[in-house]
């Protein structure tokens, strides 16, 4: 038998739960029937953003990005009924009218990730930010009928931020930033920006009535700011995890008001 819809978020669900344990707890958060179609988006995250990972080449990842290009372009759901997730992505963007302009956008700046060339300034960080981690926290308040709101732009930048500071990747690191205060000083720097974003969001989410649970990812920013500071912003110091149990807390806490 033909997998069914029903399978396909099953799938991803799985995926989600598998490659990023924080972001299927923070998931569960959200109502159930909007859940599925949270984790169709991350899963489609998750299954583009390691591609450099799973190719030998940058050109065999920029076809891998293209297939989902045309996926999400095309008018008729056609090769996706054969993968999962592009399935399920498919289904909850018809379903909430998903910004798909948005999601060519975050495809696009998926091809930075390919590649080793350096970030040029901070403006053009930020602005892979707002396509790569933004988009996704908007796309899961749109579901859960949130009004636009400068929080989802904000708390994705922290994240964004946050993780490109964890992944230690020096082309990530802006250009303009590490001229001006070494690469030690442009880490403290985007650190420093995080926070702010992290806070700048917490205090916008407390103007939404609905759809904060779509916050919930960038709920950990704060502990991993904190291991960073500890390592005094050295890329050669290693990041030690926050344990699984204090950022479970976390989660627990900023999902009933205690953080974004």
């Amino acid at each position: 038998m033909a997998p069914t819809l029903q399978d396909h978020d099953a799938y991803c669900e799985k995926l989600v739960r598998e490659h990023d344990r924080d972001l299927w707890l923070a998931c569960l958060f959200a109502p159930q029937p909007a859940r599925k179609h949270i984790h169709a988006l991350y899963a489609f995250v998750l299954e583009t953003s390691d591609i450099r990972e799973k190719v030998s080449q940058p050109l065999l990842g920029e076809m891998r990005l293209r297939w989902w290009r045309d996926i999400i372009d095309a008018d008729t759901p056609g090769d996706a009924q054969a993968h999962p997730v592009a399935a399920a992505l498919l289904a909850a963007a018809a379903q909430f009218d998903l910004p798909r302009d948005e999601m060519t956008a975050f495809l696009d700046a998926r091809i930075f990730d390919l590649y080793d060339d350096p970030m040029p300034t901070l403006a053009a960080l930020e602005a892979y930010c707002l396509a790569t981690d933004a988009a996704p926290i908007r796309w899961a308040g749109k579901i859960l009928g949130a009004a636009t709101n400068a929080a989802f732009d904000d708390a994705g930048v922290a994240l964004g931020l946050t993780k490109i500071l964890r992944s230690g990747k020096p082309a990530f690191i802006p250009q303009d930033l590490s001229a001006a205060s070494g690469l030690t000083g442009a880490r403290r720097e985007l650190a420093t920006l995080a926070r702010r974003k992290y806070d700048s969001a917490y205090r916008a989410a407390t103007e939404l009535p609905a759809g904060r649970e779509a916050l919930l990812p960038a709920a950990t920013v704060p502990l991993y700011l904190e291991q960073l500071a500890r390592t005094g912003y050295d890329p050669d110091v290693a990041l030690s995890e926050p344990s699984p149990l204090r950022r479970q807390w976390r989660l627990w806490r900023a999902a009933r008001g205690a953080g974004l």
